[in-house]
């Protein structure tokens, strides 16, 4: 009985496994049949794909084709278009030389006929001068002065008139135009120069002070000239004593020394030399400030530091009675107005005008003018030429070259010559007139001479039968130039020759 059960049951299992194994097969073979359909369904549609892809690739590529052709067949034609065009203006190109050369040909032979013409003419001419000449048994230039000299004697006066009427009004004009413009120029810039010419005075607390500054035997007095090179003067006068010397420089080391021991107190030969130094290295600082504060007052930059020391030593320099640092300045300011008035090179003009006076900063240390002692320290410092041409001729020592020459020379005219600008001796003064009128009478037909209004003016009376109007004329200008020639003066100098005719009879 177990044995049969054991039995039904392999026989159950075995039966169950080839069941489980039929069953397992059938649907494997169901989802086999599935991938393969569908697979063969992915290969149809790719394929339907690739067909459509490629018949759309041809048509384009048709499409491009056309657009290509067509493109060709536009570019063909303007091509013939262009090849048109070109050949129709070669045509019109060639006709158009064509109507040139034939132009050309035409004016060449117009100027064949009137150099032609003009030989002729320039032959008839020189035959009928030639027939003309030995008619008058003169040659040209001998009749044409000989009918010069008769017009100029039958119009003698008239000429003499005319001439008159024009320079007058030429120099009418001008005398209008140079007034309007100085005066202008002048009005921008007016600084007081006047400067003590030999002496300083230096004011003290109390006459007790005057002992202690001559001290025992006079040593400290001694010791403070010796070491300034200035004459003190202490006399009667409450208060105050006076330095004297022909240097500003030394002068004023002595008033700061002297000032500085005032204020000290002590005296003494050890004090003095001290203070002495203080001075020296006082006066040096002040030099170069004053130099540099001129530069800066005319906006000039990059100068040497020492042509500006040099610059600065001027403060203590005077000509004339005037300061010549103050005159520089305002030679600098007046040239750089009128270089811009007259349109000529404002840098150029101030700097010369600030240095044209450099030369006097060592001129008493150095043998020369301090024209040709400035223009070596210009050229020393590598200024530029056409600043030196401007220096160096502002007192006509050497030719104008330039505009700004002429521009420096009449600022510092200007500056120069303006009322109580400068000092000057009466022995100069009347030597100046002396050599005015004596220089005028030196000309032949001159009767007497007068130099008036403090030589700017000098009045020639001349004989009248020997000289007539217009050999007064020629007259005037000649003793113009002789004084421009001969004599150096400030400003300019007016002449007037006059001529009077008087004619005297008696009734009885």
């Amino acid at each position: 009985m177990i044995t049969v059960i054991i039995l039904g049951a392999a026989i159950g299992i075995a039966v169950g496994f080839f069941v489980g194994y039929i069953v397992r097969q059938s649907i494997a073979k169901n989802r086999l049949d599935t991938a393969e359909g569908k697979i063969e369904k992915m290969m149809e549609d790719v394929e339907k794909k690739s067909q459509e892809t490629i018949l759309d690739a041809k048509n384009k590529a048709v499409e491009i084709l056309e657009e290509a052709k067509k493109t060709e067949k536009e570019r063909e034609d303007q091509i013939i278009r262009n090849e048109q065009r070109l050949e129709k203006r070669e045509i019109a190109l060639d006709k158009k030389t064509e109507e040139l050369e034939q132009g050309r040909k035409i004016l060449e032979q117009k100027a064949e006929e009137v150099r032609k013409i003009r030989k002729e003419s320039e032959e008839a001419r020189k035959k009928e001068l030639e027939r003309l000449e030995k008619i008058a048994g003169l040659s040209k230039e001998q009749a044409k002065n000989i009918l010069l000299q008769l017009t100029e004697e039958e119009n003698r006066d008239a000429i003499a008139k005319h001439i008159a009427k024009i320079e007058k009004e030429g120099v009418e004009e001008i005398e209008k135009r140079a007034k309007t413009l100085m005066t202008s120029i002048i009005q921008k810039y007016a600084g007081s120069h006047a400067a003590e010419v030999v002496t300083t005075t230096v004011s003290i607390p109390s006459d007790e002070v005057k002992g202690r500054i001559i001290g025992r035997e006079g040593r400290n007095i001694k010791v403070l000239e010796k070491l300034t090179g200035v004459e003190i003067i202490v006399d009667d006068t409450p208060e105050a004593v006076v330095i004297s010397g022909f240097d500003p420089v030394r002068r004023e080391i002595a008033r700061i020394a002297l000032e500085k021991l005032i204020g000290d107190g002590r005296i003494h030969p050890t004090r003095i030399e001290d203070a002495v130094e203080f001075a020296k290295k006082e006066i040096d600082n002040k030099i170069k400030e004053a130099g540099e504060a001129a530069t800066y007052d005319l906006g000039i930059a990059g100068l040497d530091p020492k042509l500006v020391y040099l610059l600065g030593r001027l403060r203590y320099r005077t000509s004339f009675g005037q300061n010549v640092l103050l005159h520089s300045l305002e030679v600098a300011h007046l040239s750089g107005a009128l270089a811009a008035e007259l349109g000529a090179d404002v840098a150029v003009a101030k700097k010369a005008g600030l240095l044209h006076d450099i030369g006097k900063a060592v001129d008493h240390e150095i043998q020369g003018t301090h024209i040709e002692i400035g223009m070596k320290i210009l050229e020393k410092f590598k200024m530029p030429k056409e600043v030196i041409d401007a220096v160096k001729s502002h007192h006509e020592d050497y030719p104008f070259e330039t505009p700004e020459s002429f521009i420096i020379a009449a600022a510092d005219a200007i500056s120069a010559s303006r009322p109580g600008a400068r000092k000057d001796t009466i022995e100069k003064y009347l030597k100046r007139l002396e050599e005015l009128e004596a220089t005028a009478n030196s000309f032949s037909g001159v009767e007497k001479t007068y130099a008036i209004q403090a030589g700017r003016e000098i009045r020639v009376f001349v004989k009248p039968e020997d000289i007539d109007d217009l050999g007064a004329l020629k007259l005037a200008r000649e003793i113009a130039d002789k004084i421009e020639q001969d004599l150096k003066y400030p400003g300019e100098i007016k002449v007037n020759v006059l001529r009077e005719t008087r004619s005297v009879e008696y009734a009885r």
